[in-house]
């Protein structure tokens, strides 16, 4: 599953608007320059605090997610750099970006240059 199937299927739960904004929060962390443990840290402190309409869309969402964190965010050490950027939906902005730009993904996505 990549980042942006995880949205996806977050917000194929429910239209429930805290689960919108949780599907959001996630796209959103492609445009800044947090890292992965980052990302897991905010979906978790999400999931944690925010009191979902059932109990029913808590766990889809949380199964959702712990499915793409134990595949992607717990094995990206084991991911070559391309996996990494295809797994975050990265490709377009590490290729167009500047070598700075280039260096920050690298290090959003936690990986040696």
């Amino acid at each position: 599953m990549t980042l942006d199937e995880l949205a996806v299927s977050i917000e194929k739960t429910s239209g429930d608007k805290d689960v919108r904004a949780l599907a959001e929060l996630i796209k959103s962390w492609k445009a800044d320059d947090s890292t992965v443990s980052e990302l897991s840290s905010l979906v978790e402190r999400y999931i944690g605090q925010v009191w979902f309409k059932t109990d029913s869309i808590h766990q889809k969402v949380y199964s959702a997610w712990q499915s793409f964190k134990g595949d992607a965010i717990l094995n990206i050490g084991g991911m070559t750099m391309n996996e990494r950027l295809y797994t975050f939906g990265l490709f377009g902005r590490f290729d167009a970006g500047s070598e700075h730009e280039q260096s920050i993904v690298y290090a959003k996505l936690q990986a040696q240059r």
